[in-house]
């Protein structure tokens, strides 16, 4: 897990977006993350592989779903401190 990995996969609003649903809501299927985005599931891949690679989300499969959960113990104990300011600060 490195900080410029981090910081980039925190850039991009959709995954911000999927961030603050996992840190609300918990562990989260693919699609109930993205709730209330208009993109394609291509696109969703293509975010949820930026999270998981750089660390930042870990991913299993369950039946058909994979689901999803924020690492923020391990984000947390790397960076302190910076993914509660990243949400905090975020715009909705």
């Amino acid at each position: 897990m490195k900080l410029e990995g981090v910081l980039y996969a925190l850039s991009d609003p959709v995954r911000l977006h999927i961030v603050r649903n996992l840190a609300s809501r918990g562990e989260l299927a693919c699609y109930a993350a993205v709730e209330g985005l208009d993109i394609a599931k291509s696109t969703q891949s293509h975010h949820y592989r930026i999270l998981r690679e750089t660390g930042v989300i870990a991913q299993r499969k369950e039946g058909v779903c994979f689901i999803s959960s924020l690492r923020k113990a391990e984000l947390d104990a790397r960076f302190p401190g910076l993914l509660d300011a990243v949400l905090r600060n975020m715009k909705e």
